[in-house]
């Protein structure tokens, strides 16, 4: 474990090395690019991107640094990484909608009879002694006035089965101390971390005082589930975030290999702690420390920085761009509590009209800004500050931005922003048998866009791309497969076009091809940049087989993201037969599927990835899952 750990941190080591910029340059905003290569090399920073905005525009999209700890992956603007506390301006937004879209209010009561959660699948069983519980409501949620304070010690000390006393009251902290002390499997799940405290006494009487707690805005989590009926990540993504083109916002992942596509990696301080798998071995906090997967909506989300300022200016209450609140529900939500000046409904707030949130736990911090004239930014890097010099850092991140604008006179013409917002959909596939196959799709709303194929037969990695078009870039394509452009992992461009289809020739009958159509926006408007939408493009794996498309469209996968089963739905007729492999290429869960309805239970797996391979005698496909 110890070589491990100083191999870890000789990879970190390297990390620091490369401080290059990425992303359509600016050339008015180069003022911009030093101030941030600045930055990172005071703080010792990896990586980092921002996006900022000026009147509804994006003007300045950049990235620097390495995305991965070895050093090795160039940080780009299409980067994701965590995001932590910028997560409950996020929720607070999905609040307010379904208050705006009346089911529910901030009056609402949360728990006991009547309470919203009266009924959860948890929380019905909870033993609770101190009867102020039931008067917390949304909105004290929401203010962080609803009775809990984390400043207050409530763990045993030691803190079994830790070694050591945890100080405070933040049940995110103890994972281990949470699951044992309830009596519940590892790792932890939200409802564990919420129950510890709700079978506590309050600290202070609800509506009383102000006291930022990450478990209320995990209980606004329950809320958004319990009356949705979906997952909190899921409902987000359908209400919130896919109408407004946004794709790159998931709720993260724990481990380094259970990381998304296109997922940045995390440097800490080095500081270790218990497993919280159990499994007794020390790791680093930032991977299986403490629970991401866990955080939901008080700092579970991940997110590239130009889809939280995409987010951002559409609650902006500016008329530069649709907001997807009304103004007197953005009113509502931004206006400070009767407990604290500083804060409002999840926001950040100050006297001069300005709203903000930061976010923070190891490997990570990040900011969130809207100002009073119309500036809105979000930066986002792969590592926190936390020794002595931890007060500067902060001061001179939320500098950034502001100093960002002082350094620029003229801003540019040019709207990043103005790229896809509905990726192509119904890509399909018919092949010869011999060397040729047509694919075909429903165009999205890019101006343009491109195709790629990938021989991945012998592929091993947990995702069949690691290459991307770059923003900015345009591409040749060639229907030969393996003579347009590479992207960089042997992602071939086969078609550039406004069409909906190709053929494409040179292929190998006993080779598996995954396929892709990235949908783009190149015009005036946004500097003539063509501008990719990477997030939700159509994927499919194919081969040459004609008969491939018959057995895709005779499975049906779902819940694909899931805790407990997923549905499988067989509509031909022929034995099939079912392996569930990790992303190493394990293979965990076998059997056969009949005709009709078939379940598979993956209550017992941990929280990642997983892919499911369906085969007939000739013919196999593949569709991935994530087990929450």
């Amino acid at each position: 474990m110890k070589t491990h750990y100083l191999t870890f941190m000789f990879f970190v080591a390297m990390a620091f090395s490369s401080l290059g910029q990425t992303g359509i340059p600016v050339p008015e905003m180069t003022a911009c690019d030093t101030q941030m290569q600045n930055f990172m090399a005071t703080h010792n920073i990896p990586s980092m991107t921002i996006a900022m905005a000026k009147e509804g525009e994006l003007k300045y999209m950049r990235a620097f640094g390495n995305a991965d700890i070895a050093g090795t992956e160039t940080t780009q603007p299409y980067h994701m990484f965590r995001i932590a506390s910028v997560s409950k301006p996020i929720t607070a937004i999905g609040i307010m909608k379904m208050v705006e879209d009346g089911l529910i209010t901030l009056n609402d009561q949360v728990f006991g009879t009547g309470g919203l959660l009266e009924n959860h699948w948890y929380f019905s069983n909870s033993t609770i002694t101190d009867t102020r519980v039931y008067d917390i409501t949304v909105q004290h949620l929401l203010e962080h006035s609803a009775g809990w304070d984390r400043s207050s010690n409530c763990f045993p000390d030691p803190t079994s089965p830790y070694p050591w006393f945890f100080q405070g009251c933040d049940p995110i902290a103890a994972p281990l101390h949470i699951t044992q002390s309830q009596g519940e499997q590892n790792p932890v799940k939200e409802e564990f971390l919420i129950n510890y405290l709700l079978e506590k006494t309050l600290d202070f009487e609800p509506n009383t005082d102000y006291n930022y707690s990450n478990m209320g805005f995990l209980v606004l989590s329950e809320i958004i589930e319990e009356v949705s009926g979906q997952s909190y990540e899921a409902w987000m993504q359908q209400e919130i975030f896919h109408p407004l083109g946004i794709y790159d916002m998931y709720i993260g992942n724990n481990l380094i290999d259970e990381k998304y596509e296109r997922e940045g990696e995390y440097v800490g301080n080095g500081f270790t702690t218990l497993d919280l798998y159990g499994s007794g071995n020390t790791v680093p906090w930032e991977y299986g420390g403490f629970s991401i997967a866990a955080m939901d909506g008080h700092g579970g989300w991940i997110a590239t920085a130009r889809d939280l300022v995409r987010l951002l200016v559409a609650v902006d209450r500016f008329p530069t761009k649709p907001d997807i609140l009304s103004n007197a529900t953005i009113d509502n939500m931004t206006t400070p509590s009767a407990n604290a000046s500083f804060y409002a409904k999840g926001w950040s707030v100050n006297g001069a009209n300005n709203w903000w949130h930061t976010g923070a736990v190891d490997g990570t911090a990040s900011i969130f800004v809207r100002t009073n004239n119309e500036y809105t930014w979000a930066i986002i890097l792969n590592k926190r500050v936390v020794d002595g010099t931890a007060n500067q850092f902060w001061i001179d991140l939320d500098g950034l931005g502001w100093n960002c604008i002082a350094a620029t006179s003229n801003f540019p013409a040019h709207d990043l922003m103005d790229a896809p917002t509905v990726a192509a959909s119904n890509l399909t596939h018919a092949g010869d048998g011999t060397s040729t196959m047509d694919v075909s799709w429903t165009n999205g709303n890019g101006t343009a866009r491109i195709v790629v194929a990938k021989d991945i037969t012998n592929n091993t990695d947990a995702y069949n791309f690691s290459a991307y078009p770059l923003d900015g870039d345009e591409y040749t394509a060639n229907a030969a497969f393996g003579s347009g452009d590479d992207l960089g992992d042997g992602s071939f461009v086969v078609y550039e076009g406004t069409g909906e289809s190709v053929t494409i020739t040179g292929l190998d009958p006993t080779k598996l091809y995954a396929l892709r159509v990235y949908e783009y926006t190149k015009n005036s408007n946004n500097g003539n940049n063509a501008l990719y939408l990477l997030g939700n493009a159509p994927e499919r794996e194919a081969t040459l087989s004609i008969n491939d498309e018959t057995l895709s469209a005779a499975i049906t996968l779902y819940p694909t993201i899931t805790s407990e089963v997923v549905n499988v739905e067989v509509m031909i007729p022929t034995e099939m037969n079912y392996t569930l492999f990790d992303i190493n290429g394990r293979a965990l869960l076998k059997n056969t599927l009949k005709y009709g309805q078939n379940t598979i239970n993956v209550g017992s797996l941990q929280s990642g990835l997983y892919l499911v391979t369906f085969s007939t005698e000739e013919k196999r496909i593949t569709r991935r899952i994530v087990v929450k």
